[in-house]
């Protein structure tokens, strides 16, 4: 078993590789606890969850993460009993742990949680870090807070069962990790392309460990995002506009909005013409990117709705070169004129 610690000043967080999802079940019992999950995990594993320990099962998707979730969510631990000494096991992706943790967060003024990761997405970005929000009127994540799990189990089995284009989402931030803090994890992504983008789960363990280190580095410095957390937000910039006018999965806006920030990158002169071209043909290459066309326009217009919004600005994400990320105050004129001037 291989270990990840995110310390914070209030607790120490540990993601844990290499055992068994259904040993978690003993870090729970004799407490009361309970599960939340959604539907198509219940489906699948639900028959291997611990006996008489209560199960709330969400609709999948982005759609749960609302404030009437949450609502419905309390009243049922309401009525089952949970008190403050009880425990939240979220099982899931990266929707169920942002609903596990929110909810944990608030019940009763904060009770303890953990998460079971069980999509390439949450188990690489989502499930660590501490962050936990919810959607409102169209924005992403504009109601949350920071609070850390006190442990995700990170089990490659579970990504078995995963959808093919799910684990593209996954992709997407596995390379970003590379791409804003290690050339190395760069490196290997690109000698193992050909496996990544054909869905092959081979390699996938030890470059999601080193992602998950990657993370936990940065979160550990800067929990809540005052300064050197910024840098993971490459992408998300221009990346979760196009998901919000679009709809499309949030792996596969985060890849356009890499390949926008990569191009950005080089219009300021800080990244190399190779680079970018590199870059730009790898994230092409790994069947990552959106399945229909975007709309710079429309994107450009919704930017001013960042929650990352600080005034006029955002602190976008550049790269000075391949594994190293920078963040520059950005206007969001500025923003919305690169992104009207720029073919994607």
């Amino acid at each position: 078993m291989r270990r990840v610690v995110v310390e914070s000043p209030a607790t120490v967080s540990e993601v844990l590789f290499g055992c068994s999802w259904q040993t978690t079940f003993e870090r729970i019992e004799g407490r009361g606890s309970v599960i939340i999950t959604d539907h198509n995990i219940d489906r699948i594993y639900g028959a291997l969850f611990p006996k008489g320990v209560p199960v709330i099962a969400v609709k999948p998707g982005e759609e749960s993460k609302s404030i009437s979730t949450i609502e419905d969510i309390v009243s049922q631990m309401v009525s089952i009993g949970i008190d403050r000494e009880g425990f939240v096991l979220g099982i899931g992706g990266g929707v169920v742990c942002d609903i596990a943790g929110f909810v944990a967060s608030v019940y009763m003024r904060g009770v303890e949680f953990g998460f079971i990761s069980t999509s390439l997405l949450s188990q690489v970005d989502a499930s660590t870090g501490g962050k936990n929000g919810i959607n409102v009127s169209g924005s992403k994540n504009v109601i949350g807070l920071f609070n850390q799990p006190r442990f995700v189990i990170c089990d490659s089995a579970m990504l078995k069962t995963l959808p093919e284009s799910e684990y593209f989402q996954g992709l997407s931030e596995l390379l970003k990790a590379a791409l804003i803090a290690d050339r190395e994890l760069l490196e290997t992504i690109i000698s193992l392309s050909g496996q990544l983008s054909s869905a092959d789960l081979s390699p996938i363990d030890d470059l999601v460990f080193r992602a998950v280190e990657i993370k936990a580095s940065v979160v550990t410095r800067d929990e809540r995002e005052h300064g050197v957390r910024r840098i993971l937000n490459f992408g998300h910039t221009f990346g979760h506009a196009a998901e919000l006018c679009y709809n499309i999965p949030h792996g596969n806006a985060v890849a356009w909005g890499m390949l926008a920030a990569i191009k950005f990158s080089r219009s300021e002169g800080y990244l190399s013409g190779e680079d970018s071209e590199t870059l730009a043909g790898l994230i092409e290459s790994l069947n990552i990117l959106p399945d229909k066309s975007i709309d710079v326009d429309r994107v450009a217009d919704r930017i001013q709705y960042d929650k990352k919004r600080s005034g006029e600005g955002i602190h976008f994400v550049f790269l000075r070169s391949p594994g190293e990320a920078f963040t520059r105050l950005v206007s969001i004129s500025d923003l919305a004129l690169f992104l009207r001037s720029f073919k994607l």
